[in-house]
């Protein structure tokens, strides 16, 4: 593009000074179509000698076919002119089809005006990405603004998810401390499901949102977002006045930062309705006109039913909660806000952890997991006694008879179980059932019992291998001494000294 003075230069140059179309390019460093350009819009004609183009012929079939179907691209009408005999260039060609295409005639907008807390104008603003230990969320703004007072509300969120736009909702409407009577939205799916023509089908949500807060939610026309150009026009302000080069920890951090800027910065601006007035005094005059907000918040928590599978964790957004182990397979409930995350077992909340933007990780409770520990402690020791009874069923009068005399009955179950692993169960069960009928319920009873009869069958005693828990105690290799230097020292003594 050239500005109006080059042109008129041009227009000099062809009609007074009577210089051709190369000669004026080349003087003033332009490219000669630009030259003719500026000549045709002038209605001057270049003199002589001007060349034709290789598009020339296909002229008529440009514009016969843009006329049939003005928005077809550039690239279609190069093929089928190429169908036709065209060997020009693409670049050329799709210039002249640009200066062809006819264009749609200028639509002139009325400047809306609406009064004093009728309106709101509600948009999300996409802020780039933020790392969050290992993962990656999505910044997102929600700004609200007041159509007449132009009073802007921002909040930051990590998800513009439905529940994040219904508690941007709630916290704007507090921010303002009224209703406005009418939100306009663009046509997002979180507001608009379903639309053909007029006939609109909300978000069941908004609906209830809209109930709530008693206002009217209207979605602006499509293609349409002069409509709500306060809130677009908002948006570019946050971006340049508040977002460039803000500095900030993290998301309490930003908000509480958004919030100072919307009553700081934003509402010293000038009101553009009358530049001796300030945002916030529009504001404070209008805030009367607005409706009440209702007693109770519109309720914004996530909702989501979830499976809990072997361990007791349930996974939410990109995270593992712990649970108490008795929920596993089950189906519960999650109940989240921005800071809280409640699993609900019907309307019994059976957990609660302080909610995590982070992911693969495990939240845990401490009591969660020691009740599995004691547990499964509990498990270990149920099953050794049922493996012990039903092997040999006289140890459970034998257990019972140590009980009434304060033995300590696991010391008892683990040792009769390294027994069992010696000999057959046969064997304990005769022995045991022999140390009960003599009233000596130990396990010393019973392996003097055993290792007697074993004697008068001819077979060594039952040898019982006790192995320590501690974990490093299967790796302790034990080094036999060499015992001949005692055979020298016998060999010196005397028959006197031994």
């Amino acid at each position: 593009m050239i500005d109006h003075e080059r042109e008129a230069e041009i227009q000099r140059l062809y009609h007074a000074e009577k210089w051709r179309v190369g000669t004026i390019a080349t003087q003033l460093g332009i490219h000669h179509t630009t030259v003719e350009r500026v000549l045709g819009q002038a209605g001057l004609r270049p003199v002589s000698g001007a060349r034709g183009s290789i598009t020339d012929p296909y002229l008529p079939l440009i514009a016969a076919t843009l006329q049939k179907y003005p928005r077809l691209r550039s690239s279609r009408l190069f093929q089928m002119a190429r169908e036709r005999g065209y060997r020009g260039g693409p670049d050329h060609f799709r210039h002249v089809v640009s200066r062809m295409r006819p264009r749609p005639a200028a639509e002139a907008f009325l400047r809306l005006h609406t009064l004093p807390g009728e309106q709101g104008q509600v948009d999300w603003g996409h802020f780039g990405k933020v790392k969050i230990g290992a993962a990656l969320r999505t910044l997102w703004a929600f700004v609200m603004v007041l159509a007449w007072s132009r009073q802007v509300f921002l909040r930051f969120y990590l998800s513009a998810a439905m529940p994040s736009f219904l508690r941007g909702h709630v916290d704007a409407l507090q921010f303002f401390q009224g209703v406005p009577r009418v939100l306009l939205y663009d046509n997002l799916k979180s507001a608009v499901l379903e639309r053909v023509g007029d006939a609109i089908r909300f978000n069941p949500k908004i609906v209830e949102l809209s109930r709530h807060y008693r206002y009217e939610p209207r979605p602006v026309a499509v293609a349409r977002g002069n409509q709500k150009g306060r809130v677009e026009r908002a948006i570019r302000y946050v971006r340049d006045s508040f977002f460039a080069a803000r500095e900030w920890s993290d998301l309490d951090d930003l908000n509480a930062q958004a919030e100072q800027w919307a009553t700081g910065v934003a509402a010293d601006r000038l009101w553009r309705k009358d530049s001796t007035r300030r945002v916030g005094e529009a504001f404070a005059e209008e805030k009367p006109r607005l409706l009440p907000l209702p007693q109770q918040p519109f309720v914004t928590d996530e909702r989501v039913e979830v499976h809990v599978g072997k361990t007791p964790y349930v996974r939410f957004d990109l995270n593992d909660y712990s649970v108490p182990h008795e929920h596993v397979r089950r189906t519960l409930t999650v109940v989240a806000s921005l800071d809280t995350v409640r699993v609900v077992d019907g309307v019994s909340a059976v957990a609660e952890h302080a909610r995590s933007w982070d992911r693969g990780q495990q939240i845990e409770n401490p009591d969660h997991i020691a009740t599995l520990v004691q547990h499964k402690a509990r498990a270990r020791k149920a099953r050794g006694l049922d493996r012990l009874t039903r092997a040999a069923p006289s140890a459970e009068r034998l257990l019972m008879s140590a009980a009434e005399r304060g033995a300590n009955l696991g010391n008892i179950t683990a040792r009769l179980l390294a027994v069992l692993d010696a000999v057959p169960a046969a064997e304990l069960e005769a022995a045991v059932a022999e140390a009960v009928e003599r009233d000596t319920p130990h396990v010393g009873a019973v392996r003097q019992i055993l290792d007697l009869r074993r004697a008068q069958r001819g077979q060594p005693p039952a040898v019982v291998v006790r192995f320590s828990n501690h974990p490093r105690a299967s790796q302790i290799v034990v080094q036999p001494h060499n015992l001949a230097h005692y055979d020298h020292v016998q060999q010196e003594l005397g028959d006197e000294d031994r």
